[in-house]
């Protein structure tokens, strides 16, 4: 099966690229490859390995292809790019592969065996997507750098020293990889290193006290006009924006007709996340009582589709609907009713595709992707709406601490920081009051001095 891979992948790769942009180890169990993110002009799709510009040195990177044993036992293809060169890539895959767990742990395991135990100890008491992201850092970056490393002998050098190496490193888009992303990967890393500190297996975690570039949070901005004749003019564009209340009436009215129209005012006007939306159940909704309870979420796992718990506590929360949503939901199940007839449940989902299967929350993405595109509107994720829906409660005057209950955050602050970007409106209503605040106390000092005057 594995040469068969392998065969198949250096095929590719003379099509795609050629002039040796893919390479085989002489054991046959490593393939590096070279990718970059450009798009076709035309379609819009990413040329991956077909680009015409591949042969360019610094254009693209180095990407790997092996073959190791899961947690699971089965074998898991790994692919991983933004190295430098074919041989960074090449030795990050054989590190790979050389870190491999083929029996039980034993005394003097290395920091791959203790990673991926540790993996198989975790997983029942992880939500599914927080364990696949514990096993993507262990694949791609822990045990390839750390993997065959003694547990016992790591020190905080070795993890410092594979930290510096990730900084170097580059995306398929040519970036380095965030400071965002670096600390998760520690946060990974210190997790597991402290389950081995309470088996007796450390004194000391070797991962507290290395020093990171410290993230930077993105603020939403709004698309005022002339951001958008900015972007317009050569493509600049926020990482995070919000629309104004008026491009979020063109997009709704624009999307009137799309079969998902129901979804996107809700994440619009009440701020639901991607995969609660999509994991909202009829029997959740009390359109009598004019509220719907978040108690699950969609979330996709190695087992496909499965609904999970929120995503913390406050995050399980009853949403008020307004007479609108309420309308639209009426609405909606009634034509849900009438197509699906007998096989309709309420305990199925609000939101499905024409069979009456639970949308993806990717597809979502995609889905409204695509509909901002051909809207001709300034572009925003999918998650921006929500961001919005923060930012447009609060310009109506709703309190800060209700705009936090329903967006189900556990912190204040966090809505404060993060979530809410106030309107343009809103900062020239308060500079108005501001100045009419100091005018006032300037024409009244004017008068005292001018009836002292007076009196001499």
């Amino acid at each position: 099966m594995l040469g068969s891979i392998v065969a198949q992948l250096v095929r590719s790769s003379a099509d795609d690229v050629g002039g040796g942009a893919m390479m085989e180890n002489e054991r046959g169990r490593c393939v590096v490859y070279k990718r970059c993110g450009c798009s076709d002009v035309v379609s819009g799709r990413r040329l991956g390995g077909r680009c015409g510009r591949l042969a360019e040195e610094g254009h693209g990177s180095w990407y790997f292809a092996v073959q190791v044993g899961g947690v699971s036992g089965r074998r898991e293809r790994v692919r991983h790019g933004g190295f430098v060169s074919a041989e960074a890539a090449r030795s990050a895959g054989c590190e790979l592969r050389a870190a491999e767990v083929d029996g039980p742990l034993s005394a003097g395991c290395t920091v791959g065996q203790w990673l991926r135990y540790w993996l198989s100890v975790v997983e029942l008491r992880l939500r599914p997507t927080t364990h696949r992201a514990y096993r993507d850092h262990v694949r791609l970056y822990l045990v390839p750098y750390l993997g065959r490393v003694k547990l016992e002998e790591l020190s905080r050098r070795d993890v410092t020293r594979m930290f510096v190496a990730l900084g170097r490193r580059r995306n398929r888009y040519g970036e380095p990889i965030s400071a965002s992303t670096l600390e998760r990967i520690r946060a990974t890393l210190r997790a597991a290193l402290n389950h081995a500190v309470r088996e007796d297996l450390l004194a000391g975690n070797p991962a507290q006290g290395v020093r990171l570039p410290a993230p930077a949070r993105m603020h939403p901005v709004v698309w005022t006009a002339w951001r958008e004749a900015a972007w317009r003019r050569g493509g600049e564009r926020p990482p995070v924006a919000v629309w104004t209340v008026e491009h979020l009436a063109t997009f709704l009215g624009f999307a009137r007709e799309d079969p998902l129209f129901v979804l996107w005012w809700l994440v619009a006007v009440r701020g639901l996340r991607r995969g609660e939306v999509a994991g909202l159940r009829w029997v959740d909704v009390d359109l009598d009582r004019r509220e719907l309870t978040v108690a699950y979420q969609l979330v996709h796992t190695d087992d496909g589709l499965v609904l999970c718990e929120p995503k913390s506590a406050a995050s399980r929360r009853s949403v008020a609907l307004d007479p609108e949503s309420v309308r639209l939901l009426r609405r909606h199940e009634r034509a849900q009713r009438r197509l699906r007839g007998e096989r309709w449940s309420p305990n199925g989902p609000v939101f499905t595709l024409d069979n009456g299967a639970a949308v993806q929350p990717s597809y979502l993405t995609h889905r409204f992707h695509k509909l901002v595109a051909v809207s001709g509107l300034p572009p925003i994720r999918l998650h921006d709406l929500r961001h919005g829906a923060a930012t447009i409660a609060l310009a109506s005057g709703t309190e800060l601490k209700v705009v936090q209950g329903t967006l189900g955050h556990a912190s204040i602050v966090l809505t404060a920081d993060t979530y809410v970007s106030v309107l343009p409106q809103l900062y020239h209503d308060s500079a108005r009051a501001a100045a009419r605040l100091v005018l006032k106390a300037v024409r009244a000092t004017n008068r005292k001095i001018g009836k002292a005057r007076d009196s001499t």
